[in-house]
């Protein structure tokens, strides 16, 4: 079963401000929950994202097991979205699409995902037990750790 997780926030900055900001892998970890232990395997010499771009990272989901997880940039259209995927991890399908809209008072960042988990019936289990909370709450601590390094 395919499912669909999708959240917005408005943050107090520039479109510019937030490129820079989301398309520097290295401060995924700053936005990730600190009892996933994320921790970025590949070197990024502190390049912008590009289409192409792998990037490798260890993280901790679940029970404190450590899982390699793979991505790959997929779409890049400066400063308005990027779209990455997973190619090796936890997920059958992961696609996460962010979004970043103009607005008068800030940029609307939109995440968008699209994931699936293995498994078939079990996976689906899963999902319902934990795993779609789990989502919920990495982006309910990103939300808190964005307003902190945005604050005004």
């Amino acid at each position: 079963m395919i499912y669909y997780f999708k959240t917005e926030h408005l943050l107090p900055v520039s479109i510019d401000e937030a490129w820079d900001f989301f398309s520097s892998a290295k401060n995924l970890a700053r936005i990730t929950p600190p009892e996933m232990d994320f921790k970025i395997l590949s070197t990024l010499d502190e390049k912008e994202i590009y289409e192409g771009m792998i990037i490798d990272y260890i993280v901790r989901p679940v029970f404190g097991i450590p899982l390699k997880w793979q991505t790959e940039i997929i779409n890049v259209n400066k400063p308005h979205s990027f779209a990455d995927r997973q190619l090796k991890g936890p997920y059958k399908i992961w696609e996460h699409t962010h979004t970043f809209i103009q607005k008068e008072n800030g940029v609307l960042m939109k995440d968008e995902i699209k994931y699936q988990i293995p498994l078939g019936i079990l996976g689906q289990l899963a999902h319902s037990l934990f795993v779609r909370e789990k989502v919920k709450d990495i982006f309910r601590f990103r939300e808190m750790a964005l307003n902190k390094i945005f604050a005004n």
